[in-house]
């Protein structure tokens, strides 16, 4: 599964949020909000056994960069 997930700076804090989704998080730096992505989309999709790939869209982060996990069991 692939989850689109914008991101930008409100001018205090890094946020993203889903496309198409109900998700939200945010960080005070690129590697606290992309870890605070993978924490909110599993916690999202808990319940779903395959790999999840959140690819955050935005012309001012890493570039291509997808974040692959799987949701651990026991959320």
């Amino acid at each position: 599964m692939l989850v689109k997930i914008e991101t930008y700076f409100d001018g205090e804090f890094w946020c993203a949020r889903g496309t198409g989704n109900d998700i939200f998080t945010q960080g005070n730096s690129l590697d606290e909000l992309y870890e605070n992505i993978k924490e909110t989309v599993a916690c999202h999709y808990e319940d779903l056994d395959e790999p999840i790939w959140a690819a955050p869209l935005s012309g001012q982060d890493r570039g291509d960069i997808k974040i692959g996990f799987r949701c651990p069991s026991g959320l």
